[in-house]
């Protein structure tokens, strides 16, 4: 049985981020029911473990949390989502074109910008909500998706690129129709 000095320790270093772990949750199943049930979890497990939690950074904590528990959660539910298979023509790292944050600035289009992100493989989508949507450094993605800093920031790269690419196919086709 907890404390009132346990509980109020948990409700302060991870309850007060309960809204980045929604946030990542909903983009990693992409479905707003499983991710209330995957962030439901998540603080559960959470809670069981806080005992152990030593670090400073509970949004980092509950973050990595979240995403275990998203991903066992996708393994029973969506295995087939959980591998990336290699496009070597897209996943180029040179591109004249404008930058995906170019093109969202020009965008009005807020739709097919969730669109284009919900549509890219999990370890991209993962790793670009962490940085440009909750502002987590490069290490502390890291330390969120349990991979090297170099593996982030490919990921980065090569989601930016698959994201300005499925933008651009969205904006060609607007265009042709």
């Amino acid at each position: 049985m907890a404390t009132k000095t346990e509980v109020a320790n948990f409700e302060e270093t991870v309850l007060t981020h309960l809204d980045s772990a929604y946030n990542l949750a909903r983009w990693l199943t992409r479905n707003a029911t499983d991710a209330e049930d995957v962030v439901q979890e998540a603080c559960l497990r959470a809670f069981k473990f806080f005992g152990g939690f030593r670090g400073v950074d509970g949004r980092a904590w509950l973050l990595t949390i979240v995403r275990n528990t998203a991903y066992t959660w996708m393994q029973h539910h969506r295995a087939k989502e959980l591998t990336v298979p290699l496009d070597e023509s897209t996943d180029q790292l040179e591109s004249h074109d404008l930058s995906p944050e170019m093109l969202v600035l020009r965008s009005a289009e807020n739709e097919a910008l969730r669109l284009a992100l919900e549509e890219l493989p999990i370890e991209f989508r993962e790793v670009l909500v962490l940085r440009e949507l909750e502002e987590l450094s490069y290490k502390e993605i890291a330390g969120v998706t349990e991979v090297p800093v170099g593996t982030v920031m490919s990921r980065l790269a090569r989601g930016r690129k698959r994201l300005q690419q499925a933008l651009l196919g969205q904006a060609r086709a607007e265009v042709a129709s």
